[in-house]
């Protein structure tokens, strides 16, 4: 941990490390959700909808790393334990019980958008605390949520467009 770079988050540190470990658990439960659903996956489309789900479960890994580093940066522990993730996770986790390829994006649908949420809450604490660092890390993976929900709203249009 660097003492500057802890600093430079200002006094609200603590809370902004407790956030960043709650969108890390949001982080591994997504990308648990669309690599399972991409294994599960059926019906019409499959074959791109589960192309898109294995690209999205990579991306939701990559942003778990960015978190994880931001966090020892401030000086903090990312989580260390897999069950805590369900406890600390703003967004949750749907089991694809209904594995059709609309119920499955419906459902992820819904994780991105509660993601999007969490990273505007995020992102409005570390503008506040002007740790520009974060800023910019929170700001890319927002945008990455939001091209997420953008992506898959396309294919579910393009499956209702197949009715």
């Amino acid at each position: 941990m660097g003492t500057v770079g802890r600093k430079i988050a200002g006094k609200n540190v603590d809370e902004i490390i407790n956030l960043m470990n709650k969108a890390l658990a949001d982080e591994w439960l997504a990308y648990y959700q669309y690599w399972v659903g991409a294994q599960v996956v059926k019906g019409p489309m499959r074959a791109h909808v589960e192309a898109e789900l294995k690209e999205h479960a990579e991306e939701e890994l990559k942003h778990a790393n960015m978190l994880s580093k931001r966090i020892i940066q401030l000086g903090g522990t990312p989580i260390l334990n897999p069950s805590e993730w369900v406890k600390l996770s703003n967004c949750k986790y749907d089991e694809p019980k209904d594995p059709h390829v609309m119920s499955v994006l419906k459902q992820n649908i819904k994780g991105e958008q509660c993601a999007i949420a969490v990273y505007k809450k995020l992102l409005e604490k570390v503008m506040a605390s002007q740790d520009f660092i974060s800023v910019n890390m929170v700001r890319k993976i927002m945008e990455d949520e939001v091209e997420h929900e953008d992506d898959l709203e396309a294919l579910k249009e393009d499956l209702e467009l197949t009715k």
